[in-house]
Parts: structure tokens; C-alpha cells; sequence
């Protein structure tokens, strides 16, 4: 019998072919992948499943306070969330409650939620002027238009690792109102989601009140735009004016958000524009091409395409990029002709001269201008020594595709990889020592 196995083998082996045991091998082998592939994917979902804890944020605003309460419930097993803070200042945050173990001190809000979730809650003052005149957060008896920022300090967290949040956001409001943000809701609940972030927090624009809403998708973009009722927004102008030109955007930035939310009033607003993700502000009186042929909406929504924002001292570079596309898309769109968008670089170059340097910081109206007109010459110099493979466009799409603020040596590095060497327009002497 010991011997028996063996040779029974040997001549069971030997009636298959080499071919058919290959391939039987093979078989074996791709089964036992596609196995342990799904039993992988399976354990994975488990384990993701496993750690994800809910975190709602209810705002409900108070007129007579100027302001909003705002509370977040988590809702978790096993203690995903240990520990959640925010940064405190007195003049905007007041009446800091919540279950748990909750501190608060000079700088910063530190709570600690059971095991199985609790309740934080805060008081946040929404207006606030941005000159002597005008509010760029504002809330009134009818309406109000803030960032979710405003009234949501930013968030830090520590979990149990690999633990993500599934956020909600949602409004208790007055009768007659609605609320619009940069998210899709449905039933009032807007879905907030952030793929780049672990603890997903509101944020973007939002406006709320009796309000007029019109939307398009249009080039596979949800584009909204929210206004209270009797502003005098032009909502389907500035619809016509996407509708012309973010298809042109997007064959530039194909990565572009696919929702945009654009929100609008009139008094006592700040009579300008200003991005946020995913949505930008703008206010009723700006016109959807200046006189100049620049476009406040087309410079707001490069700032969207855009992402990422820029590094203390380099804010020409992030405005001049948004201000030069508005022009380009307008143009590549057909919305303005070439010679217009010629005169218009010809404008913003003599406007320029007036800006001694581009260090100020916030960019001022200027810099900016003298921005665009380095850019061109940027545009140029990539385009010539690279054989004309290469332009600014490929500069946008890697600011863009990086996420990360830009800087001016962030801006000669890709500068000089795509145009096989260093940037004289980018020169300490051109930038008059800015990053100094």
C-alpha cells in the first residue's frame, strides 16, 4: 500500500499532456484570484461600512440676533469620533453647549462625544460689513446670503483610523423661505461630500428667504442661480452667458465641479464678487461684461474651475489667472470678438503701469490688471521655446489638477518643465523681488 499512491499518480499524470496540465494550472490559478479578489472587496466594503458615523448640521436662522443657531449631531457605534475642535472667537461665536466632555478656552471649542454620538451646539452672528456701507454676510427680515463658513468655524478631528463622515446640512427656516447652497439636496436635506476630506463640513455660499431660483445642467454641470425675490438679478442672463461659455471652460479644465452655484442680491450687499467652492456671490448691479470686456462672472467661475487658491504674496498670480481665462473663454466662446479681446489685454496692460509691483497682497484691481499682462508674455515665451507644444492652458490644468495653493516658485517650476528652461518673464527683476 505504501508504494500504491505513488505510482497510481505517476500514471494519472502521465495520461494528461503538458499542455492540459498548464492549462488546468491556469485556471486553478484565476479562480483562486477572482476569490480572493471579491472576498477582498467584500472585507473592504465591510471595513469601510464599519467606520462611517453620521454628522448633521441644522442651522436655524435668528433675525432679531443677526445671526444663526447651528447645531451638529453625530450619530456613531464604537466610538469613531473621539474628538472634535474648532477655533473660538468671542465676537462671532457665543453660547457654546453640547453633551459630552465639552471645553471651551480663549482659542479654541474642544468637545468629545460619547461612544454612541451626542450634540454640539453654537450661536453664530451672520452680518458683518465689509466697508462702512456694505455687508458681504448679511441677514435681514426677508433674506439672508453667508457662507456656510460664517457660521461653521473650520473643523479639525481625530478618529479611529480610516473613519470617514457622512454629512448632512440642513435648515429649520421661516415660513416662505428655501435655502439654496452649493449642494445637491433633496427634501431639504443637502448632501455635503468632499472626497478629499475625512470630516466632511459645509461650506460655499448660501442664501435663504423668499427666494427666485432658476437652473440649467449644461455641458453635464447643474448650474443654479439663487436670488430673493425683487433684486432684480438677471438669473436667465447669466444662464445664457454659462450656456455660451462653460462648455469652452470645460474642454480647458474637464475636471471642473459638476454643480455651480451662483448667488446674487442687491443693497446692502458689497458691490463686487467674491468664489467660494463650488459657488461664488456676485452682486445684483455688476453687468455680465464690463465695459473693459472683462466679466465678473466668467473671472468668479475660473476661480471655481480653478480650485486651489494662492500662497501669502502670490494672490496676482491666482487673480491674474482668473482674469486672463474670463477673457480667453469669452473669446475661444465667441462671445466677444477677437479684435474686442485684444483692445481688452491692450486696456488691462496700460491699466497695469499704475501698479508699481505685483507684491500687494490682496491683489487690487491694478495688480491684477498687471498680472494678466505678464501672463501673456508667459503665454509667449512657454509657447516659443517649447515649439509651440506647450502654453498657458497646460499652466492652468496643472494649478488646477494639483490642488494645492500656488506660489510663484510653484508657478517657475511648472513654468520652466513645460518650456524646457528657466523663465526670464518670471525673473527676480521682472517680479521686482516680490517673493521677498
Amino acid at each position: 500500500m505504501p508504494r500504491h499512491y505513488p505510482v497510481q499518480t505517476e500514471l494519472d499524470m502521465n495520461c494528461i499532456s503538458g499542455t492540459g496540465i498548464r492549462s488546468l494550472l491556469l485556471a486553478i490559478l484565476v479562480l483562486l484570484t477572482a476569490f480572493s479578489t471579491v472576498m477582498a472587496q467584500s472585507s473592504s466594503s465591510q471595513a469601510s461600512n464599519e467606520r462611517v458615523y453620521g454628522a448633521d448640521y441644522r442651522i436655524t436662522p435668528d433675525v432679531s440676533r443677526e445671526g444663526a443657531q447651528v447645531e451638529l449631531r453625530i450619530t456613531q457605534s464604537r466610538g469613531l469620533l473621539r474628538e472634535l475642535s474648532m477655533p473660538y472667537d468671542a465676537s462671532t461665536i457665543s453660547d457654546v453647549n453640547g453633551d459630552g466632555q465639552l471645553s471651551v478656552d480663549d482659542e479654541r471649542i474642544r468637545w468629545r462625544p460619547a461612544a454612541d454620538g451626542g450634540r454640539l451646539s453654537w450661536f453664530a452672528r451672520i452680518s458683518h460689513l465689509r466697508n462702512k456701507e456694505s455687508y458681504d454676510a448679511f441677514i435681514g427680515e426677508d433674506w439672508a446670503l453667508f457662507r456656510a463658513e460664517d457660521v461653521i468655524p473650520a473643523t479639525a478631528t481625530r478618529t479611529l483610523r480610516r473613519s470617514v463622515s457622512k454629512t448632512r446640512l440642513m435648515f429649520d427656516l421661516p415660513n416662505g423661505w428655501t435655502a439654496v447652497s452649493e449642494y445637491f439636496q433633496r427634501s431639504g436635506v443637502h448632501g455635503v461630500s468632499n472626497p478629499d476630506r475625512r470630516f466632511d463640513k459645509p461650506t460655499g455660499w448660501l442664501v435663504l428667504g423668499d427666494l427666485g431660483v432658476r437652473n440649467e445642467t449644461i455641458a453635464g454641470v447643474r448650474v443654479v442661480v439663487a436670488a430673493p425675490v425683487g433684486h432684480a438679478v438677471r438669473r436667465m442672463d447669466i444662464l445664457a452667458m454659462l450656456n455660451w461659455t462653460l462648455p469652452d471652460l470645460l474642454r480647458l479644465l474637464p475636471d471642473f465641479p459638476r454643480r455651480l452655484t451662483v448667488v446674487s442680491a442687491g443693497e446692502p450687499m458689497w458691490r463686487g464678487a467674491l468664489s467660494a467652492p463650488g459657488s461664488f456671490y456676485v452682486h445684483a448691479d455688476r453687468p455680465l461684461i464690463s465695459e473693459n470686456g472683462t466679466s465678473t462672472i466668467m473671472h468668479e467661475t475660473i476661480h471655481i474651475g480653478l480650485g486651489a487658491g494662492a500662497v501669502k504674496g502670490a494672490d496676482w498670480i491666482s487673480e491674474g489667472l482668473a482674469e486672463y481665462y474670463g477673457l480667453e473663454i469669452l473669446r475661444r466662446s465667441g462671445t466677444i470678438t477677437e479684435k474686442r479681446y485684444r483692445s481688452a489685454i491692450s486696456g488691462l496692460a496700460s491699466w497695469g503701469k499704475s501698479a508699481r509691483s505685483l507684491c500687494p497682497d490682496p491683489s487690487t484691481g491694478a495688480v491684477t490688471a498687471r498680472a494678466v499682462g505678464l501672463l501673456v508674455r508667459l503665454n509667449d515665451e512657454i509657447s516659443r521655446n517649447s515649439d509651440r507644444k506647450y502654453n498657458l492652458d497646460d499652466v492652468l490644468r496643472s494649478v488646477a489638477s494639483s490642488g494645492e495653493n500656488i506660489s510663484l516658485q510653484k508657478l517657475r517650476s511648472i513654468s520652466s518643465d513645460l518650456a524646457g528652461s528657466d523663465s526670464e518673464v518670471l525673473s527676480d527683476k521682472s517680479l521686482n523681488n516680490c517673493e521677498n
